[in-house]
């Protein structure tokens, strides 16, 4: 689960505000709902990265769509409040395609992927494969976008 912002703003306020004096760019990784969103540009974040976590878990066409839509709608609520979006957490060779054709998705963290085929395929290939279906997902969203989204 993501940084529960909303619930802790006082606190994290107080981080946030912290880090950026000592010239810290901030993120918060946070769940793609609005409230934390809102949560997480009253505290002063200038990013935030979504978790993925529950998109990569569901299981089923139906659920994972739904997750997707969130993410898509997060994305769009996120940016209108000037912050910019990144993603992470369970991402893979399978799953990153539509993630990363979300309009405005700047970053993908994808470490333990990469370092699991890594192991296989030796680390430039798997950066190399990764980076080639990011690339793919920026160039053709809509070809990379699940039908019914």
């Amino acid at each position: 689960w993501g940084l529960n912002a909303a619930g802790n703003e006082a606190a994290v306020a107080a981080a946030t505000a912290r880090l950026q004096e000592a010239g810290i760019i901030v993120s918060l990784f946070i769940d793609p709902e609005t409230a934390q969103i809102e949560a997480a540009r009253r505290c002063g974040a200038l990013q935030v990265e979504f978790h993925t976590g529950q998109y990569c878990l569901a299981r089923g066409e139906a659920a994972r769509l739904a997750e997707l839509r969130k993410l898509y709608a997060a994305s769009e609520a996120a940016r209108r409040l000037g912050l910019v979006v990144n993603a992470g957490h369970g991402l893979n060779y399978h799953n990153v395609q539509p993630v990363a054709a979300i309009p405005g998705m700047r970053e993908l963290n994808i470490g333990h992927a990469i370092v699991s085929r890594a192991v296989f395929d030796g680390l430039r290939a798997a950066v190399a494969e990764m980076a080639r279906l990011i690339a793919e997902a920026a160039r053709s969203p809509e070809a990379c976008r699940p039908e019914g989204l």
